[in-house]
């Protein structure tokens, strides 16, 4: 292929992943969406299925309080159970949450603590689900806040036969965050309500292509055993119970409530660790790239695979195009507009690293006295 080829080829990548596909998806949803039957349960609790909520968590000691607490106080008439698992806390936690739960009288069927060896969290959502009883499993971290009928709304869904799994909606705060890190929340609050765009949609064609791990339910019957190196347990699980055929939905509301990190380091490491689970999922289930088998095989490749496919599409354009800036004025334009939008990053990288040296610029150094205070 010559360089006007790998040119227009790495744009019709770049602008299919991020224009053609969400333009796609907005019209496919209009003409064909697949609503889904949730139920229309009263309050006897033998009409709801038994929950089982896990959360697995490590040195989490200060926010577990709280964080059983509001599980605790959720509305759900169904039998529910709460299980955490300590994956080699060190902290303390479950002597202080079994301090927490007698003070409050809870049972200790209803909520359950098991302590396994430091392993990671997919290694202690194994323990969890092997523990669980009940016919959904309800994934929780242990930061975020359930609004009191996440529950509810979360489980109506399951009312459709099809559904083998639902995820709820995040609403992140950034309100807190100020000065220069105040840009990278409000990026990160931009870039999510984007990605749940995405998921209302392609829950309305079919199926989400994951879940968010703060609020998801999945079908005990559908968990398959992760691996303890799985990074995105949130997308693994629920792609491997669409491979059975189920559906996994977006119930926005069911609502968990976090901040989001102004720290852009914070959130550079969660892309990369998102960058990378995407790679490991392709060798985990390869049966994602077959059409025969991924029922959202096009959803799949123009959403998953298209994101991992844009860093090579840029950097092709962006050689591309330096080769052919003397062949057409488009291609001056294009490398102007890539050199402009590369720059501006670059700047506000070294921005950015300037405002974090400067607290620690003025570390140790002693102010002078003036002469009337001495």
């Amino acid at each position: 292929m010559n360089m006007d080829g790998v040119f227009w080829a790495s744009t019709v990548v770049i602008l299919y992943v991020y224009l053609g596909y969400p333009l796609l998806l907005a019209v496919w949803a209009h003409l064909r969406p697949h609503p889904t039957r949730k139920a229309r349960m009263d309050d006897a609790a033998d009409s709801w299925p038994s929950l089982s909520i896990i959360v697995a968590a490590r040195n989490e000691g200060p926010r577990l309080p709280g964080r059983i607490t509001n599980l605790l106080e959720l509305k759900y008439p169904g039998p529910r159970e709460i299980i955490l698992v300590s994956d080699g806390s060190t902290d303390g936690t479950l002597s202080s949450l079994r301090e927490l739960l007698r003070a409050k009288g809870v049972n200790s069927s209803a909520v359950r603590l098991i302590e396994v060896p430091a392993g990671g969290k997919p290694l202690a959502l194994n323990a969890g689900v092997a523990a669980a009883t009940g016919d959904i499993l309800v994934f929780a971290d242990a930061r975020q806040r359930f609004a009191v009928d996440a529950l509810v709304e979360l489980v109506a869904n399951f009312n459709d036969d099809v559904v083998g799994g639902v995820t709820g909606e995040l609403v992140l705060d950034s309100s807190s965050s100020s000065g220069a890190d105040s840009t990278v929340a409000e990026g990160v609050g931009l870039y999510w309500n984007y990605e749940k765009w995405m998921r209302r949609k392609e829950s309305a064609i079919w199926s989400t292509l994951g879940a968010t791990g703060a609020i998801y339910a999945l079908r005990r019957s559908l968990w398959r055993p992760l691996a303890a190196d799985t990074l995105l347990d949130d997308v693994l699980a629920p792609m491997r119970a669409v491979l059975l055929g189920s559906r996994i939905v977006f119930e926005e509301r069911a609502i968990a409530f976090d901040s989001v990190p102004a720290d852009a380091q914070t959130e550079s490491r969660r892309k990369t660790r998102t960058l990378a689970g995407n790679y490991q999922i392709l060798g985990q289930e390869w049966k994602l790239l077959l059409p025969v088998v991924n029922p959202v095989w096009l959803q799949y490749m123009s959403h998953k695979v298209g994101r991992l496919l844009v860093p090579w599409a840029l950097l092709c354009a962006f050689i591309s195009s330096m080769f052919l800036a003397r062949s057409g004025w488009y291609y001056v334009a294009a490398l102007t507009v890539q050199v402009a939008f590369y720059g501006l990053a670059l700047v506000g990288g070294w921005m950015e690293w300037r405002e974090r040296r400067r607290p620690a610029e003025f570390e140790g150094m002693s102010v002078p006295l003036s002469k009337g205070a001495r």
